[in-house]
């Protein structure tokens, strides 16, 4: 079959839990007919998706804006869509290389046997996006899926519901449904799509959904990537400029408004340099959001939920004793925008809510230390995070700190943009996630590592079979077992 042809016309939203089974089952039958495509033909749908993510980049844009409320139309093109098109530039580079079988070695007894490794599609890749990032984290992962030779389905969330409807549209245009399916809708669509029988899911949220989807898919021993979030810690040096380190980390605590998985949560400042930091912060922010109730390049808290759940860490804090330095340069009432101002607190406590929980927003507590030791014990006393901050421009000191604690990704003097970097593997380990995409990695994971052994006419065994008193037995004896 042609795969431009459209076996199935969709409506957004047309989804029952009946016709996520009947998608599935298209897709395996797809994938049984035609279980290994070629190098060409992966290029050649990763070439396809690529037009139509230039094509209908402004209605992805806009439909993202509209789910928000207001999302940066910059940051989507940005941060979303061009990251996209560089991934698939780089797997459409490189497939054709991974997917070479790799030879391996024989042991001396099995000689003159050969030994390999071929590289198998896995078959449909369930993906399950978040509202966050919802383009990159539903084609990122579909970019590797296809490159790995696999079909896909992807769940979008409800909270990015015009998103989910401009992505049907567009990728039942480039793709028949067999080969990718866009769902759409919440409750429970969602909750059946991840029992479906998949041959590996990929799955990016919270930790406390990410338990529920690794139960769901256990039913069916369906193997999973978890790409979880957590508490993401900073650790600055006292030798290094705040200015520098103020910068850095407003661009990336405040890209999506910190509705990022990556994104500091938390900082640790040598003890006196609070003040400092403080007024390099406040000019780095008045200096990209001079106003923020209006300026568009400061995006809302998705919807109500999400910002109510803000609001209630900051009462929290302020009721336990924090201070709450907020940055609104002009003062202006931000609620009817559903926005929250660039906010620093201090005087932060471990029992607090906002130091349990992931943030997910602009809000990012501030502790003082006095030996860098003291803030590995305690990294190393919470869940492992997606990611750990390090800021020293002293590599030594850095790798002391990197070889002394675990997280998915370690940044030095950088934040979030590893998540954009092709050739790294991107994901986390322990309560932030298992497995990985991204890079290489994403090859892989998403392939089967198929082991094949032949064995020639000659067949050397036979040689030391029964009985084991034959002369050959007693070399084996003192040459290789020793």
């Amino acid at each position: 079959m042609n795969s431009h042809t459209k076996t199935t016309s969709m409506t957004p939203h047309s989804f029952d839990i009946p016709h996520l089974h009947d998608v599935l089952e298209q897709q395996k039958h797809a994938y049984q007919r035609h279980p290994l495509p070629s190098a060409k033909e992966r290029i050649d749908r990763l070439a396809r998706l690529k037009r139509i993510l230039v094509k209908y980049q402004d209605q992805f844009a806009e439909a993202i804006n509209q789910d928000y409320g207001n999302r940066s139309i910059g940051e989507t093109k940005i941060g979303e869509l061009l990251t996209c098109l560089e991934q698939i530039k780089y797997y459409s580079k490189h497939l054709t290389h991974w997917m070479k079988p790799s030879k391996r070695h024989v042991g001396i007894i099995h000689q003159p046997a050969k030994a390999w490794v071929q590289y198998q599609p896995l078959g449909v890749i369930g993906i399950i996006a978040p509202w966050n990032y919802p383009l990159l984290l539903s084609v990122g992962p579909l970019i590797c899926a296809i490159a790995a030779g696999n079909n896909a389905m992807i769940k979008i969330s409800s909270a990015s519901s015009n998103f989910g409807r401009a992505l049907e549209k567009a990728l039942t245009e480039a793709f028949p449904i067999e080969l990718v399916a866009v769902i759409n809708g919440g409750g429970p669509v969602s909750d059946a799509f991840s029992h479906l029988a998949f041959d590996k899911i990929i799955f990016t949220g919270s930790t406390e959904i990410g338990k529920t989807v690794m139960a769901a898919a256990s039913e069916n021993l369906v193997p999973v990537i978890l790409e979880l979030g957590g508490k993401s810690p900073v650790l600055v040096h006292p030798s290094i400029d705040l200015q520098d380190v103020a910068q850095r980390l407003a661009a990336g605590k405040l890209w999506n408004a910190g509705q990022t998985c990556v994104a500091p949560d938390y900082m640790f400042l040598p003890k006196g340099k609070t003040a400092e930091f403080i007024e390099q912060f406040k000019a780095c922010v008045e200096e990209m959001y001079p106003n923020i109730a209006y300026n568009q390049d400061y995006t809302s808290i998705i919807n109500d939920k999400q910002y109510n759940r803000l609001q209630g860490y900051l009462e929290d804090a302020l009721n336990q004793g924090a201070k709450i330095i907020e940055i609104n340069p002009e003062y202006e009432d931000l609620t009817a925008v559903r926005k929250i101002a660039p906010t620093l607190l201090t005087g932060v406590t471990t029992e607090m809510q906002i130091m349990k929980e992931e943030i997910f927003g602009p809000i990012l507590p501030i502790m003082e230390y006095d030996q860098i030791d003291d803030v590995i014990d305690f990294i190393n006393s919470r869940p492992r995070p997606l990611a750990l901050y390090y800021f020293d421009f002293d590599q030594a000191r850095a790798d002391y700190v990197a070889q002394h604690t675990h997280s998915g990704h370690f940044g030095q003097n950088t934040v979030l943009t590893h998540v954009a970097q092709d050739d790294l593997p991107f994901g986390g380990v322990g309560a932030s996630g298992m497995g990985k995409y991204h890079g290489p990695e994403g090859f892989f994971s998403l392939s089967h590592e198929r082991s094949v052994m032949s064995n020639p006419k000659l067949y050397s065994l036979k040689f030391i079979l029964p009985p084991f008193n034959k002369p050959i037995h007693k070399l084996i004896s003192k040459t290789l077992l020793r």
